[in-house]
C-alpha cells in the first residue's frame, strides 16, 4: 500500500443556480489578460447541451482520455508516441476557435466619436482576437437556460439513444446546470500526452499543473484531455489550465470558485488513496465498473493501518487529521451520493458531482407524503423529467443503478426532513430502505443543507519543510505567476517593477503583503481571506 493525498472537490448540482459567479471570479483572477480571451478554467453549462467547446464529450471525434488495447492494457485514445511524432506539426484532434466561439467585444469607440445626428449610433461586435467585425454565433454560455436547446441540444453526446424520450420543447424539456473545472485526475491523460514533460501532477497534493518553462506548445495535452480543460495561449505559445488555485490551497484557503459560489454547492477536502491500485482501477475491463473501481482506490482515513502507512509515506499528521474530517470523503465514500464525471474516460477524475433531484421534489410535494406507502417517495424517480439514463451517461458510464440509489437516498433525506417539519408520521423502515441509518441521513442533511464554512472546506496548509524532499520529484517549486507570460497576470507590476521584485511578508492566508523595491507596500488580493486587515489595498488617504 502506497498512501498518497489528493485535494478533491464535490459539487452539489441541486444547489447550482447557473449564475456564473464562479466563472467570472475565476476569469478575473486567472485569465483576464491577452491570449486567454476564450479561456474559461471554470465554466457552467446547461444540460442537455453540447457544452464548451462543442461536443467535447464525443471522444470518437476528439480521441481524449484512455482506452484498453486488445490485451487489456491502458493506452491513450489519441495514440502512442509514433502517432504523436507523425502529427506533432498538425494535430487533427484539436478543437477550432469556432468550437469555442470567437470571443468578442464591442466597438465602443464608435459611440464615443459619433457626431451629432438624428440616429442613435450603435456599437457592433468585433473579434477580441483579430479586432475585425464579426457576427456572434457561439460562445461559452450560448446554451444558458436552454436558449439554444431546440437547435443545438440534440447534439449532446449524453442523449445518445434517448432522442425519442427527450423532446426539445420548452414546456417538456428538463435542464440543470453543470459547473466544470479541471478534474485533476489520478490518471491524467493530459500529462501522459505531453511530449515535453511540461504537465505534471504534484506529488504532495495531486494538483495538475503546467511548467511554463518546459512547455513547447505542441498542444497534445489539449486533445489528450477528454474534458477539454487544457487551453492554448496564442500569445505566449504555452498551454494553460485550471490550477486549483494552488496558492490559496497552500495557504489553507478554498479555491476562488468555491469562495465566491453563491449557492454554496462546492466542498473541498482530501482523499487518501493507494497509488499502487490506480493503474488496475483505470484498466477495469467493464466501463460500468470504473466507478466502484475508483472507490476501491480511496483509503479509510479512520483506519489505524492507513494512518500508520500515511505517516510512514511522509504525509503530515495534520493532513491525516484533515482527511478524517474531509467532506469529499464523506459524500463520495461514506454516503456514496457523489459520482465522478464520465468515469469511462479512465482518468479517475477527482471532481465529483451529486446528481440533481429537484425535479422530483416538486412532484412529491404536490402529491403529498403517504406514510402508508413510503416507497411513494421513490416512485417518481423513474418518471423524472431528467431521465435516469441521461444522468447515468454523465456519471456512471451508462449504469442507471448507482443513479437510482443516490436519488433514492436524497429523496429519503427530504422526506424525513419534511415529515419532521410538518409533524407527519414516518415509516421507521425508510432509512433502511436506502441502505442507511436515521443518524447517517441526518448527518447527510447537515452536510448538504446547513454545513458551515469550516465543514465545507477542510484544507490543511502546505508544509514548507517538505520543499527539500519534493525538490527531487520536480524541479519547479516556484509559483508560475512569477514568470512573465505565466498562467497569472504576468508582465510588469505596478510602478514598472517586474513581479519578481516583490518579496512576501506577513502571515500567509491572513492577507499577504509584498514589499516593493521602491519601499511601497502592495497587497495580495488572491490570498486575502476577506476578514483580516488589508494594508496597502487602498491608496493612501482612502478609507480601508
Amino acid at each position: 500500500m502506497r498512501v498518497m493525498a489528493n485535494v478533491a472537490m464535490v459539487m452539489n448540482l441541486d444547489k447550482c443556480i447557473g449564475c456564473h459567479t464562479c466563472s467570472v471570479t475565476c476569469k478575473q483572477v486567472w485569465t483576464n489578460r491577452p491570449g486567454t480571451e476564450y479561456v474559461y478554467f471554470n465554466n457552467v453549462e446547461t444540460k442537455p447541451g453540447v457544452g464548451y467547446p462543442k461536443r467535447y464529450e464525443d471522444q470518437e471525434q476528439w480521441h481524449g482520455g484512455w482506452a484498453l488495447d486488445k490485451k487489456g492494457r491502458l493506452q491513450l485514445k489519441a495514440g502512442g508516441r509514433l502517432r504523436k511524432l507523425l502529427t506533432i506539426f498538425y494535430n487533427p484532434d484539436l478543437p477550432t476557435i469556432d468550437d469555442y466561439g470567437d470571443p468578442w467585444t464591442y466597438d465602443y469607440q464608435t459611440l464615443i466619436e459619433a457626431p451629432l445626428g438624428t440616429r442613435n449610433p450603435s456599437a457592433h461586435s468585433i473579434s477580441a482576437l483579430t479586432g475585425k467585425d464579426m457576427k456572434v454565433t457561439w460562445g461559452s454560455n450560448f446554451e444558458d437556460d436552454l436558449a439554444g436547446a431546440p437547435e443545438h441540444a440534440a447534439g449532446d453526446p449524453n442523449l445518445a439513444g434517448l432522442q425519442e424520450r427527450v423532446r426539445m420543447e420548452f414546456e417538456q424539456v428538463f435542464m440543470f446546470y453543470l459547473p466544470r473545472i479541471c478534474e485533476h485526475c489520478l490518471n491524467p491523460s493530459c500529462v501522459a500526452s505531453c511530449p515535453s514533460g511540461a504537465m505534471y501532477k504534484r506529488a504532495e497534493d495531486g494538483i495538475v499543473l503546467v511548467d511554463q518553462d518546459r512547455c513547447r506548445g505542441w498542444r497534445m495535452c489539449v486533445s489528450g484531455c477528454p474534458y477539454k480543460k487544457v487551453y492554448f495561449n496564442h500569445r505566449t505559445g504555452k498551454a494553460e489550465k485550471c490550477t486549483f488555485c494552488f496558492p490559496r490551497i497552500e495557504a489553507g484557503q478554498p479555491t476562488v470558485c468555491s469562495e465566491t459560489c453563491v449557492g454554496r454547492l462546492r466542498y473541498l477536502g482530501l482523499f487518501l488513496y493507494d497509488a499502487d491500485k490506480v493503474l488496475d482501477a483505470a484498466a477495469t475491463p467493464d466501463a460500468q465498473g470504473l466507478y466502484e473501481a475508483q472507490l476501491s482506490v480511496f483509503l479509510d482515513p479512520h483506519d489505524p493501518a492507513v494512518q500508520a502507512a500515511a505517516a510512514q509515506a511522509g504525509i503530515p499528521h495534520d493532513w491525516i487529521e484533515a482527511a478524517k474530517r474531509s467532506p469529499v470523503y464523506e459524500l463520495a465514500v461514506r454516503h456514496k451520493v457523489a459520482l465522478p464525471l464520465h468515469p469511462e474516460y479512465r482518468t479517475l477524475p477527482m471532481v465529483w458531482y451529486i446528481p440533481p433531484l429537484s425535479p422530483v421534489s416538486d412532484v412529491v410535494d404536490a402529491a403529498g407524503y403517504d406514510p402508508d406507502r413510503p416507497d411513494a417517495v421513490f416512485a417518481t424517480i423513474d418518471a423524472l423529467r431528467i431521465p435516469v439514463e441521461y444522468l447515468a451517461n454523465l456519471f456512471t458510464a451508462g449504469d442507471p443503478a448507482p443513479i437510482r440509489r443516490v436519488l433514492r437516498k436524497l429523496a429519503a433525506v427530504r422526506a424525513i426532513q419534511r415529515a419532521g417539519q410538518l409533524g407527519l408520521d414516518l415509516d421507521e423502515d425508510l432509512p433502511a430502505s436506502v441502505g442507511a441509518s436515521a443518524d447517517e441521513l441526518d448527518d447527510l442533511f447537515r452536510l448538504l443543507a446547513i454545513a458551515k464554512y469550516e465543514d465545507r472546506y477542510v484544507i490543511p496548509p502546505a508544509h514548507a519543510e517538505e520543499a527539500g524532499r519534493l525538490m527531487g520529484q520536480h524541479e519547479q517549486l516556484f509559483c508560475s505567476l512569477d514568470t512573465e507570460g505565466g498562467p497569472g497576470m504576468g508582465g510588469e507590476g505596478p510602478g514598472g517593477h517586474g513581479i519578481r521584485s516583490y518579496r512576501p511578508t506577513g502571515t500567509p492566508g491572513a492577507g499577504q503583503t509584498f514589499a516593493a523595491e521602491d519601499g511601497r507596500t502592495r497587497f495580495n488580493l488572491l490570498g486575502w481571506d476577506g476578514r483580516s486587515p488589508a494594508p496597502g489595498l487602498f491608496p493612501e488617504g482612502e478609507a480601508s
